[in-house]
């Protein structure tokens, strides 16, 4: 995709959606950290119903603690891997208390060294809790830069990298936001909806999706 049409994509993304907000419910950066862990292989609306639950009765790291992995497991049972995501989520607690003051830290590489926090989690909390450009790549994201042409690559560091440079600074901040909800709920993985994207024309997608008869 050329540089005219990556600005016009994300200038027509952006007006259709000026603040583009995550779907997962939370209140605080823990929190946040917490749904994001336990969204891997899950939807948000699964998260969601699980976590208001959760947080209700705990949502510090030192509460789920005093929950204790066997008492947080009927709160997730719901979602998928429940078990080994208790696990690392009162690992990630444990050490967010033992190491950090009880706090989210800061940086991607502190965030990365908690149990079950992989880069896109960490960029997660590093742009939402904390307003850092960066550009988390899940399969939406992956696929999205793929298909149209924005940032193909075969690995998803390969599509982060070059997401960083691809995307005009203006947009860095909300673009893994506006990338999610589009492959989510338009450039779907099995048909595409092409016949109602707002930036087909720039797609380099072939054949386009026709709309249903």
């Amino acid at each position: 995709m050329k540089p005219a049409d990556r600005q016009a994509a994300f200038e027509r993304l952006r007006t259709l959606n000026p603040e583009p907000k995550t779907e997962l419910e939370y209140q605080t950066p823990f929190q946040l950290l917490a749904a994001v862990l336990l969204s891997a292989q899950a939807t948000d609306k699964s998260v969601n119903l699980a976590t208001r639950k959760l947080f209700a009765v705990a949502s510090t790291p030192a509460d789920i603690l005093a929950l204790g992995e066997e008492g947080l497991i009927p709160y997730l049972q719901t979602i998928g891997l429940f078990r080994s995501k208790a696990r690392h989520l009162v690992q990630t607690c444990r050490m967010l208390v033992e190491q950090h003051g009880g706090e989210v830290p800061h940086s991607l590489a502190a965030l990365q060294s908690l149990p079950g926090v992989g880069r896109k989690t960490a960029n997660v909390v590093l742009n939402v809790a904390f307003g850092e450009p960066t550009i988390p790549v899940d399969t939406h994201v992956f696929r999205v830069a793929n298909r149209t042409g924005l940032a193909p690559g075969k690995q998803v560091d390969a599509v982060e990298a070059k997401l960083l440079k691809a995307v005009p600074p203006e947009f860095r901040t909300h673009a893994h936001h506006w990338l999610i909800l589009h492959g989510r709920y338009i450039c779907k993985a099995r048909r595409p909806e092409c016949w109602r994207c707002p930036i087909a024309d720039l797609c380099r997608y072939r054949p386009k999706s026709p709309e249903p008869s």
